[in-house]
């Protein structure tokens, strides 16, 4: 399903055919086509970190000495990065100008319901390409970049790089996390 600001409604295209042609024009743009198969190729690298995680090690507080509720456990860790990935696109589509809402944090009981999420959150990611073609991924000027919630000020290529680094940073911890637990 694809929605498209010019027909201001939602299209179904139900010829997988075309829905893989225009896939493949994000993935030929270097510069998009770049950010889009990083971002793809983080979350399934961390995906592959995750799979073999139960659902005891999941939900185990592993570190102890952080003050982070989003850093103790792989669960949280999890949670976080969903949220996380939804809440970047949202800064862009509100820099945009459409009126959208976060999302909440949405804890999930096992591996496979986080490999879920995190299919869907980049589906969510990759459609803001569908619904503006023509984004212009850098802004030199100070006063036109996006100002997310948190304080920082990025142009859109720069906050796709932070999502991208914010997934490998997340897949190294849980990877020490794993570490520390094997060698326990």
């Amino acid at each position: 399903m694809l929605r498209s600001p010019a027909f201001g409604n939602t299209l179904t295209v139900s010829c997988k055919l075309k829905k893989w042609s225009a896939k493949m024009n994000f993935r030929n743009n270097g510069a998009i086509g770049a950010l889009l198969d990083e971002y793809e190729k983080s979350l399934n690298e961390l995906i592959g970190t995750i799979s073999a995680i139960s659902e005891k090690e999941l939900v185990e507080i592993v570190d102890f000495e952080t003050d982070d509720e989003d850093c103790k456990s792989i669960q949280n860790i999890l949670t976080h990065v969903v949220q996380s990935g939804y809440t970047y696109i949202v800064e862009i589509r509100k820099w945009l100008g459409e009126n959208i809402e976060y999302r909440n944090k949405i804890k999930h009981q096992t591996v496979e319901e986080y490999k879920k999420a995190l299919k869907e959150m980049f589906v969510f990611s990759e459609q803001l390409f569908f619904d503006y073609p023509n984004l212009e991924l850098c802004e030199n000027d100070p006063k036109k970049k996006i100002k997310v919630r948190w304080g920082q000020s990025y142009d859109v290529e720069q906050l796709f790089e932070h999502a991208i680094v914010h997934v490998l940073r997340h897949r190294r911890q849980i990877e020490k996390f794993k570490e520390k637990k094997a060698s326990s």
